[in-house]
């Protein structure tokens, strides 16, 4: 998600593929022109290498295999753009976002026209700067601290800044719908890269367990707002995080959709990783979820 965190040097990840491949999209399901938009998650960095320059700069770091391509490639559509870059936020959908190799990548919203019939969108977590907390949360022993500092004075930052983000991801929804009218428009969320139960798996991440149920209950509101504003803002919610519970990046290397501190592993072809982030496992289930919420529709 974030963009200091994103500046940081690749490392090998873990979980085997548990689900296939997307099928084929069913006869009925015709789009012609998607449009992805997103922040790293949407963009799986780091899953393939190289990075795909095809629609993004190099140090955007969009995989190959994140979930519009694959998405893309099951519903054969004619025309596909994936704009989708790491470091995104709500403002980078307008404006252009500076790199950290030097790139930029051009406003995100430059890439939907008015026959777009398809957007999925994946944003948030940097506007609410979850994964600048959950480094902020990483400690030598097993001590809660970083709770208190997020809560100090009775004010909960972390809780302020989903309700802050809340109006910018509505204003976005809204502008999509403006710029392409005739789009069918999905909001995806964030899929389960936390131990639903709040404990953590100290030393292994980190981070007290204190500290992982916090994370946890905030990681949980920023997925609640992003329902509720899709629901009132013409967007389709796409939920990642429900079928993907006990994926966890805690859980083992076979077994886990979200790598966490160590970048290392075995579910992505050259090994490497990013920290907090999906790994190949976690890219085909959001691939799978997504494309079958598309058929759905």
């Amino acid at each position: 998600m974030r963009r200091r965190l994103f500046t940081l040097l690749a490392v090998p990840a873990i979980a085997a593929l548990a689900f296939a491949a997307p099928a084929s999209a069913s006869a009925s399901t015709s789009y012609h022109e998607y449009v992805a938009l997103g922040d790293s998650w949407t963009a799986d960095v780091f899953v393939t290498l190289p990075p795909t320059t095809q629609f993004t700069p190099l140090d955007c770091a969009q995989s190959t295999s994140d979930y519009p391509h694959e998405v893309a490639g099951a519903l054969g559509v004619e025309t596909f753009r994936d704009a989708s870059c790491g470091g995104a936020a709500t403002p980078d959908f307008t404006q252009p976002q500076k790199l950290p190799l030097g790139g930029t990548n051009p406003p995100q919203f430059d890439r939907l026209t008015p026959t777009t019939d398809l957007v999925t969108v994946g944003i948030g977590g940097n506007d609410i700067g979850l994964a600048s907390a959950v480094t902020k949360c990483l400690n030598l022993l097993p001590v809660s601290t970083c709770k208190a500092k997020f809560t100090a004075g009775g004010v909960d930052q972390l809780e302020n800044a989903v309700a802050a983000t809340e109006p910018k991801i509505a204003n976005a929804l809204q502008a999509i719908h403006a710029r392409s009218p005739q789009a069918r428009v999905l909001l995806v969320n964030y899929l389960a890269g936390l131990p639903a139960s709040g404990k953590g798996c100290w030393p292994v991440i980190p981070i007290a367990d204190g500290d992982v149920a916090y994370l946890q209950a905030k990681f949980l509101q920023m997925n609640a707002m992003l329902a509720r504003v899709a629901g009132a803002n013409g967007a389709e919610l796409v939920d990642t995080y429900t079928p993907t519970v006990g994926h966890d990046a805690c859980q083992a290397p076979t077994v886990r959709y979200a790598e966490g501190l160590i970048p290392v592993s075995v579910s992505n072809p050259l090994l490497l990783a990013f920290p907090f982030h999906p790994n190949g496992a976690g890219a085909a289930a959001q691939s799978e979820i997504v494309l079958g919420a598309v058929q759905r529709g």
